[in-house]
């Protein structure tokens, strides 16, 4: 049995590598391509910069956020508008700004940030001055 091992080892891997070939792959090609992931919403994505209310209220909430995470001790002063902001398609933004901010040692920095932001209720618009139907996804850029 023993100098039979390697034999054995390489039918049982080419045995595998078919099985996946021509049943696994199959049925992961034909969910994929139905459209169990497809999602209906008037919100499409965009590589361009834009610039809607949805953009402009979660770049908003965004700042809200970025003051709460900074504390108390930190003075922050944000922008009128962000420098870009992406839809990312079904309500998902993308906002890229910049802040300065002011540290308890009174040394001010500037620093851009990156903000993913959601508004939860897709193309129900009634309650997007709600905070509570937007999520931050994540904000990147201000630690140091």
């Amino acid at each position: 049995m023993k100098k039979y091992r390697n034999l054995i080892f390489i039918v049982a891997f080419i045995a595998l590598l078919l099985t996946q070939y021509k049943l696994v792959m199959p049925f992961v090609y034909k969910i994929v391509s139905s459209d169990l992931f497809l999602v209906n919403s008037n919100d499409q994505a965009s590589q361009l910069p834009i610039s809607t209310p949805l953009t402009n209220i979660g770049f908003h909430y965004c700042n809200d956020y970025i003051k709460k995470e900074l504390g108390t001790e930190t003075t922050v002063n944000f922008p009128d508008n962000p420098i870009n902001a992406w839809t990312l398609g079904n309500y998902q933004y993308l906002i890229s700004a910049e802040i300065t901010i002011t540290g308890s040692d009174a040394v001010a920095s500037t620093k851009k940030y990156a903000c993913r932001i959601t508004y939860n209720n897709g193309d129900d618009q009634s309650g997007i001055n709600d905070v509570s139907n937007w999520s931050i996804i994540g904000v990147s850029g201000l630690k140091d």
